[in-house]
């Protein structure tokens, strides 16, 4: 039995728990300092070398945007970790889910800080990979597998397309740096690549995200525990893409490609999110499908790109963060003490949990843009942007409209219905949650009405210098609760009567959803699954066909393969176009020339017509011989000796390794080939191409004369190419002898293993398929099922 001491310890979380609390803490407490200097107009650049010869500086840029950022990660992940000792403290994997909580905190920090293209790359992935191992964290649940895989494979498809974008981006604009690239947005948008870049970023961005149309790894995702989700969706991994667009809006903003991109896609997401909002019945699907909305809103007002929208979108991205981890918190808390997240099972729960309530009833009317709550004037802001935007108006103040109204609607269904009426027979003995639990809600619901009631602290501290490194200007930001009676105070008072009159019907919209949705024939997450087993199915093709056991398949795919890629590169790059006097060229040969070419194309020819191996290899040594030839004379000794060796070597090693194998006997009739013959020729004519091209280039011989002149003085060798294998490239000279003696080793065990082999070939009859070894079908394939009796 654990003493007391153990089992408080166990269901705190341990020192796992509270290091968990206090690292986010202090970071928020180190970030806090900026808030002035920021606030002010000024910047920060904190960097070390990171990988020099590469020029990558891992450096933080702590502006108006990333601290914002830094806070909410910070700030939130305080609050989330507290809440997850209590929550899973008693988990006896407690302490690997935190380390995957402080790794996804480290990830979303240095993404949103760093000013290098690829530091941020690596913490973009280092998100993706953190955030599988949390949604997956159930490892014992198949549906947290499958989610946990759904979100890793589709955000890390994204992150191949934004390191593409990077490399382009940073090829574009000469330099890695974020502020350097900054600075130079117009030369970017005039680019030739400009494009490329635009899709590849966006690419990444709508991924992590998750628009519309790959949305719906998002809603799986709440397979995850619900502190992971609160994070998740409030602060972090989602907003990693709205974060890169918002980033990357002062260079690739501003065009008709990005506007229209991000205002359809986002705006769709927007109305599309909120019916399947009101279409769930549990809560946290609810919530899930309300952050696809938020997040189709910031990338609709990011596109829209004027200053309003960008001041709207950074007031919304505070006041969701706030209300949306609130809510997450308040539902798992509901959860925790009930057993169950379905509305139409919770009602009353005010009486029991009374707190919990008002947390929740604090986050909720932010949710439903009710004043004084922030999420009040940031609706109005929404409002005032797409009013005044000059192209598509109507479009983004229609959109934002309809979220708007739904997300009334679903704030009542998350709140209002399993609080309020009466409480069920089975929920009598429900008590209220731990301090830990719903102390965050609180705070986040607080700061809600908080920033509502003074609205000049996030105008100031966050929402100012956000909107100042989005814009790429600076911007007069003036944040107020009412600003008298105009034309987005009255769609908000439409949004409440509207809202207010579906929130009463909502069962019966919920019904008439269902029987559309079940109607429509497109469904996204089964359509993955069945691209999954597509893609499986492909797979499965492809190794029955190209790793059937034949030698001879594998060397022609291979030969083939290189054949294809080779010619579309030289037809692409037009490097057919030599421009070389050939008749001059061959008028230089002399004798001897001409002798080394008939001695080596003759060895060829042997080789390809003769039916003895033996033959073959003694042929295939000739022509190695033909080119140690050429190497003499063309005055290169030293690699006509290697290559003499290694022929010698070669024949010499394959013929003692063909007497040790069994005797076969001689083929009744030969097969012509005549594909492999025209493969054979294609490859040859492709490979002298290339050559010809390579040499009418201008060569790069800025190593050739390094090699020259630093032989002597630093490694005491006129032979050049000795002290570049020996002194110069030593390490890689001794894994090249390394791999040698390692082949060597096996081939003197596989010659040696051959004896047991040899007497059952003589004591056993002959098989009929040992005739021809190349065309011998494949070995049957038996599943582990089918050789079970």
């Amino acid at each position: 039995m654990a003493s007391g001491g153990e089992a408080v310890a166990r269901i705190a979380g341990g020192p796992a728990g509270w290091i968990s609390v206090l690292i986010p803490a202090a970071l928020f407490a180190w970030f806090a300092q900026f808030l002035g200097p920021v606030a002010g107009g000024s910047s920060a650049l904190i960097g070390i070398e990171w990988v020099p010869s590469l020029g990558v500086r891992l450096e933080m840029l702590i502006d108006g945007l990333s601290l914002t950022f830094a806070l909410l990660i910070t700030g939130i992940g305080t609050l989330v970790t507290l809440y997850s000792i209590r929550y899973l403290g008693a988990h006896p994997e407690y302490p690997r889910f935190v380390l995957y909580l402080m790794i996804f905190m480290v990830g979303m920090l240095g993404l949103t800080l760093a000013d290098n293209l690829i530091a941020l790359f690596v913490f973009w992935e280092v998100t993706t990979i953190s955030s599988y191992l949390l949604i997956g964290f159930n490892s014992d649940s198949a549906k947290s597998r499958r989610s946990a895989l759904q979100a890793l494979l589709l955000t890390g498809t994204g992150g191949l397309a934004l390191l593409a974008g990077a490399v382009l981006l940073g090829t574009a604009a000469g330099t890695y740096s974020l502020s350097e690239i900054r600075s130079m947005e117009g030369a970017i948008r005039d680019h030739a690549l400009y494009l490329p870049i635009l899709i590849l970023f966006l690419a990444g961005a709508f991924t992590k995200s998750a628009q519309f149309p790959f949305h719906f790894w998002l809603p799986n995702a709440m397979a995850a525990p619900t502190p992971v989700s609160a994070y998740l969706h409030s602060a972090t991994m989602v907003k990693g893409g709205v974060y890169l667009m918002a980033r990357m809006n002062p260079t690739l903003g501003g065009t008709e490609p990005w506007f229209w991109a991000l205002v359809i896609a986002g705006g769709f997401t927007t109305v599309f999110a909120s019916v399947l909002a009101i279409r769930q019945t549990d809560i946290k699907q609810i919530l899930a499908y309300t952050t696809l909305m938020a997040l189709g809103a910031l990338t609709l007002f990011i596109g829209a790109g004027s200053s309003a929208a960008i001041k709207a979108a950074m007031l919304f991205l505070v006041v969701h963060s706030l209300y949306k981890a609130g809510l997450f918190l308040m539902i798992g808390i509901v959860d925790m003490q009930t057993g169950t997240r379905e509305v139409a099972q919770l009602r009353g729960l005010a009486r029991k949990m009374p707190i919990t309530f008002f947390a929740g009833a604090l986050a909720a009317i932010s949710m439903a843009g009710i004043p004084p709550f922030v999420g009040f004037i940031g609706k109005e802001f929404l409002y005032d942007a797409g009013l005044e935007a000059e192209t598509a108006s109507l479009w983004i103040t229609g959109t934002i409209f309809a979220a708007s109204v739904l997300m009334f609607v679903a704030a009542g269904i998350a709140v209002a219905r399993p609080f309020l009426g009466r409480l069920p027979e089975k929920f009598q003995e429900v008590t209220e949650g731990p301090m830990a639990m719903w102390l965050g809600p609180v705070i986040l619901g607080a700061f809600s009405l908080f920033f509502g009631v003074f609205a000049d602290v996030p105008e100031v501290w966050l929402v100012g210098p956000a909107t100042q490194a989005v814009y790429g200007s600076a911007v007069e930001v003036d944040l107020y609760l009412f600003h008298g009676v105009n034309a987005a105070f009255i769609l908000s008072l439409v949004t409440f009567g509207v809202g207010f009159v579906l929130y009463l019907l909502h069962g019966r919209l919920r019904e008439m959803l269902a029987r559309v949705i079940s109607a429509n024939p497109i469904k996204f997450d089964p359509g993955w699954d069945r691209s999954l087993d597509g893609l499986k199915a492909l797979a499965s093709w492809q190794t029955r066909y190209l790793q059937s056991g034949i030698l001879q398949r594998y060397i022609f795919v291979t030969f083939a393969t290189f054949a294809l890629a080779v010619g579309a590169t030289l037809y692409l790059k037009e490097a057919m176009n030599f421009g070389v006097d050939f008749e001059a060229e061959f008028d230089g040969l002399q004798f001897k020339h001409w002798a080394v070419l008939l001695f080596i194309t003759a060895g060829a020819l042997l080789t390809a017509l003769t039916q003895s191996r033996m033959t073959a290899i003694a042929s295939l040594g000739v022509v190695g011989i033909g080119v140690a030839l050429i190497f003499i004379m063309f005055s290169a000794p030293d690699v006509a000796i290697t290559q003499l060796l290694v022929e010698t070597l070669v024949v010499v090693l394959v013929a003692v390794a063909m007497l040790k194998l069994p005797h076969l006997r001689p083929r009744t009739q030969e097969r012509h080939r005549p594909i492999h013959a025209v493969l054979s020729v294609v490859v040859g004519v492709l490979t002298t191409l290339v050559l010809v091209a390579v040499l009418q280039t201008d060569l790069d011989l800025s190593l050739t004369a390094y090699f020259n002149e630093t032989s002597w003085p630093e490694a005491y060798g006129r032979n050049v190419v000795n002290v570049i294998l020996v002194d110069f490239r030593a390490v890689d000279t001794f894994g090249e002898i390394a791999v040698i003696v390692v082949a060597a080793l096996s081939a003197y065990a596989l010659l040696r293993g051959t004896r047991y082999g040899t007497i059952r070939e003589e004591t056993e009859p002959p098989r009929r398929d040992t005739t021809v070894i190349e065309d011998a079908p494949a070995p049957a394939r038996v599943s582990p099922e089918e050789s079970r009796p």
